[in-house]
């Protein structure tokens, strides 16, 4: 089981959770990370790191951000491996907390 990248990040992107990955399973887009669940080894050490609150285990993912399951799937094949924190979003305040942000995922 792996964790998931969700909604919260949009935006944001907070890297702190990049940093305490041992196996560097975090891919970076334009506005957006994601975990590959191919890499993830399940360890949790990222989810405690993440200000945004945007990492969940998958099977504990709350109710309508499901689709992100997919999502970093899909993603982690094609995104740049990131292992090393870099700033947020420039705006990243002002998007921590707001939902519904998939219309801003930029792939």
């Amino acid at each position: 089981m792996a964790f998931v990248v969700t909604d919260n990040c949009i935006l944001c992107k907070y890297t702190d959770c990049v940093d305490v990955c041992p196996v560097d399973c975090f891919y970076e887009g334009p506005n957006f990370l994601v975990i590959s669940p191919d890499e993830c080894i399940d360890c949790a050490l990222c989810e405690p790191e993440c200000p945004a609150n945007a990492i969940f285990s998958e099977d504990e993912i709350p109710a309508g951000q499901e689709e992100f399951i997919k999502i970093n799937d899909e993603l982690s094949q094609t995104w740049t491996n990131i292992t090393e924190k870099k700033d947020p979003m420039p705006d990243h305040k002002k998007w921590d907390g707001v939902t519904g942000k998939i219309q801003y995922l930029e792939r």
